[in-house]
């Protein structure tokens, strides 16, 4: 794997204008919405749903969503559009809009971290646990007290599940199988139509976001990081998630106006 750049963010330059040949690939969660103290309270604003879909049809269907999320959070906070989603960073795929690979069902092992770390957040309000069924995130952003004792609670776990891993992320970290990353996800969606043979883009925000990164990059595609965390591998940057918008929006009225 390449070495992350040490430049300050003003370094990396803005992406360029999207194009017709792109396979485009968004993170969700801090990328293309803001964050919110739970999962589930994150607001898709108004005329984000409709520009996405524009763009889809303008790339020929090659948009897809890459997430920390599973496929079927996305398609609820997306309805009645559903786009072409890797979930759970890559454990869940749906190289198409009707068909998903689901993992296999959680350890015994796993139930147990999750009520063990329900517990810890329960003295914590604001705390979350998050049950993803072959994974869980624990979530301390609206409690930042409860950082240290979820963080132990996680890696105790971890010496209990075999080929699982800790994730870290904003605010969170997952106990998730290892086999499969956000940088493996874009790579099989690039074999998959209607994305291979297109240069690929993708967009994040997050630590889980680099290794899609680097894959993009490997791939000759280009990678844009949203926010100003560093190191990172991108090489390209937007500001904040208002920012990506507004260039999707952009590319959406642009391209869809020549489809």
């Amino acid at each position: 794997m390449p070495r992350m750049s040490a430049t300050a963010p003003l370094a990396l330059p803005p992406p360029p204008p999207v194009q017709s040949d792109w396979a485009l690939f968004l993170d969700v969660d801090g990328c293309l919405l803001d964050f919110a103290d739970a999962p589930e309270a994150v607001v898709v604003p108004e005329g984000l749903a409709d520009a996405l879909a524009r763009l889809s049809r303008a790339l020929g269907g090659a948009l897809a969503f890459v997430s920390g999320r599973r496929i079927v959070q996305l398609d609820a906070l997306f309805a009645p559009l559903r786009f072409p989603s890797a979930g759970l960073h890559g454990l869940e795929l749906r190289e198409a809009a009707d068909l998903a690979h689901v993992p296999d069902a959680a350890p015994e092992a796993l139930r147990q971290a999750r009520d063990a770390a329900e517990r810890i957040a329960a003295g914590y309000p604001g705390a979350r646990v998050e049950d993803k069924g072959i994974a869980i995130a624990l979530h301390w952003r609206a409690a930042p007290a409860a950082r240290a004792s979820l963080e132990a609670t996680a890696a105790a776990a971890l010496a209990q599940l075999p080929g699982y891993r800790l994730q870290y992320g904003n605010c969170v970290v997952e106990l998730r199988p290892a086999h499969a990353d956000k940088g493996q996800a874009v790579q099989r969606l690039m074999g998959a139509t209607p994305f291979a043979g297109r240069l690929p883009v993708y967009a994040g925000d997050d630590l889980t976001d680099e290794d899609a990164f680097a894959a993009t990059n490997a791939l000759g595609g280009v990678s844009v990081r949203i926010g100003h965390r560093e190191p990172t591998y991108a090489t390209h940057t937007l500001a904040d998630t208002a920012a990506l918008r507004a260039w999707l929006s952009e590319a959406a009225a642009r391209l869809g106006a020549r489809a």
